[in-house]
């Protein structure tokens, strides 16, 4: 072989291993390039993934919060009349006194009272009449029996067929006039007509509210409870409801003609349904949950 050929061959081998070793690196080069951006796509998921993770969840996938009942409902009864309830949130008193069966209750729903007792003009803007003694636009109706308060109720229940009416429970009476405290105010003239020195009803709302923000449950006129009227148990209860079965009805808080004894927040006294005098008037209760509050 001539020496021209010796050098073309070792430059056609040279040549060839120097494409080699391109082609080689070029090759390493690419699968690098995949590599890394592979990596570089796993970092950002992961990143992502750990962002999401600490996000809430989206609203759609949470439960809506319970909406609170509003702290005062008012019932509009038209011609400028209306009707205001407060709430009474649940909780636990002792009911009664030392000598009438004191006991432990617990109300564990929370409901609407009456702010006022109900006034002759509210009374007569739902029946058409006005059966009280003492008139007076906002004097509290009087003259009524239980078995026309039942008929006041269905009633207004007509008239604003959004709620549900009752009489309160004598529980729920107490525990309301109560509004969390033992015992009843030092001066309890300053927060109901009464005392026996009174000869008329007057203007719901003219006394000092309790700690609560009701008024006249002391004094004024007597309040029908939906209650049959008999001896308490001594025993804890929960949402009780009085009697099964019984003669009278349980009457609260004492009237104007009354003496301070009877305006106490433990008093009560029992009156037949179908009994009425001007001493006798209602305020109602309002169910949460059955009225259109929450």
């Amino acid at each position: 072989m001539t020496a021209d050929c010796v050098h073309e061959a070792e430059w056609n081998a040279h040549t060839e291993g120097k494409n080699m070793k391109l082609t080689a690196m070029k090759s390493n080069r690419n699968l690098m390039m995949k590599i890394w951006l592979i990596v570089a796509v796993l970092m950002l998921m992961c990143g992502a993934m750990a962002l999401a993770a600490d996000q809430p969840p989206a609203a759609a996938d949470q439960p809506a919060p319970e909406k609170q009942p509003k702290e005062l409902l008012i019932v509009d009864l038209g011609g400028n009349v209306k009707m205001e309830f407060v709430l009474v949130k649940p909780g636990t008193f002792m009911m009664g006194e030392e000598d009438n069966g004191i006991h432990k209750v617990t109300l564990t729903k929370p409901f609407y009272l009456g702010k006022y007792e109900v006034t002759q003009e509210q009374w007569e803007k739902v029946m058409g009449s006005n059966p009280s003694h003492f008139k007076g636009a906002t004097n509290p109706v009087e003259t009524v029996s239980w078995d026309d308060c039942q008929k006041f109720l269905a009633k207004l229940k007509e008239k604003a067929h959004d709620h549900t009416f009752a009489l309160p429970t004598e529980a729920q009476w107490e525990y309301a006039c109560r509004a969390g405290t033992t015992t009843d105010p030092d001066h309890l003239e300053e927060f109901g007509w009464g005392g026996g020195a009174d000869t008329t009803t007057y203007p719901v709302g003219g006394k000092k509210p309790n700690a609560w923000g009701l008024y006249d449950m002391h004094g004024n006129v007597w309040e029908w409870c939906a209650d049959w009227y008999g001896r308490y148990s001594t025993a804890e209860q929960t949402d009780p409801t009085g009697p099964a079965s019984g003669r009278a009805r349980v009457l609260r808080g004492g009237a104007w003609g009354a003496y301070r004894i009877d305006m106490r927040s433990a008093s009560r006294m029992g009156g037949i349904p179908s009994s009425c005098d001007d001493g006798r008037g209602l305020r109602c209760v309002m169910v949460v949950g059955e009225a259109s509050g929450r």
